[in-house]
């Protein structure tokens, strides 16, 4: 039976999110909906998969619903079930910048089309808002990136890029929801040609597969990323050897499970742990192929 998975979020005031957690739980497990979602008092955001008839269900059930019809959903076919359980958690934030920024007051949006035609201008700074592990595998070419680990580091990065200030300026994330945030900051910090990706990577690629998106968009569940088209080009570099790829595993060391780039030839020959954990005292790498676990270090749903 065919599976999609889904990629949504939606800023909106949520009086009862703890009523809302407890609803959304209820209703993807009526589904058999597994994945994840965050519900603040700002809005939701979340990436679910299952049978194609329960997403169908899923989105038909959203749209009747008084705070989330209209949402945007980013969707793909998936043969399998790319998550392992179901998770809906009530958070202080959406997707955290631990900054006071309303979303509302973001860049204004350019459609997948607007953006193309506008970054054909040379003078025309792209702004990658995710992080640097994302950006290491997949990214728009010739984009800025900030090289931050979280998204809550942003505010501190934004200090390095005081240059660009009075640059027209295009931000872009996965999905979007990032932006909302990352666009309204650098407002508020003095940025004033400022524009946002409408939709983010994923919308763009569909529309443009062969377009200015170099490499694969990293995604948080088990496939870690997705490809746009049959020949994505390599841009991460393997932990151990150097040699390009876009491939991410976990650290097999459970204390440590931070996301590693391992080329095919180290993951064939069992190179499974970071060099950090490899390396310590009395340990032998017998684990043979790495296996794809959650990342440790990604925040879930983040879009």
């Amino acid at each position: 039976m065919q599976n999609a998975v889904i990629l949504y979020y939606k800023y909106v005031a949520l009086p009862d999110p703890q009523g809302e957690r407890d609803a959304q739980r209820a209703l993807c497990e009526l589904l058999g909906l597994k994945g994840r979602v965050l519900i603040a008092s700002e809005g939701i955001n979340g990436t679910l998969s299952g049978t194609s008839n329960a997403v169908d269900a899923y989105i038909a059930a959203m749209d009747a619903h008084p705070h989330f019809a209209g949402i945007e959903y980013k969707r793909d076919a998936s043969a399998e079930v790319p998550f392992p359980k179901l998770k809906v958690k009530v958070r202080p934030e959406i997707v955290t910048l631990g900054a006071e920024i309303d979303p509302a007051g973001g860049a204004t949006k350019l459609t997948p089309a607007e953006f193309h035609e506008l970054i054909q201008n040379p003078d025309v700074v792209l702004f990658d808002a995710r992080n640097d592990y994302e950006s290491a595998i997949g990214k728009f070419r010739g984009a800025v990136t900030p090289g931050i680990k979280l998204f809550k580091d942003l505010p501190a990065a934004l200090d390095e890029y005081e240059d660009l200030k009075d640059k027209t300026v295009v931000t872009y994330c996965t999905g979007g929801i990032r932006c909302e945030k990352a666009s309204a900051l650098m407002k508020s910090r003095g940025f004033k040609k400022l524009y946002q990706l409408e939709g983010g990577i994923i919308q763009y690629a569909k529309a443009y597969p062969e377009g200015a998106f170099e490499g694969e968009c990293f995604v948080f569940d088990d496939r870690m990323s997705v490809a746009f088209n049959d020949h994505p080009q390599a841009l991460g570099t393997c932990h151990f050897c150097s040699a390009g790829t876009n491939d991410y595993y976990n650290c097999q060391n459970p204390t440590c499970n931070d996301l590693i780039l391992v080329c095919v030839d180290c993951h064939e020959a069992g190179r499974t742990r970071c060099e950090a954990c490899a390396a310590r005292p009395g340990h032998v790498n017998t684990d043979g192929a790495a296996s794809i676990l959650p990342a440790s270090n990604s925040a879930p749903s983040c879009i």
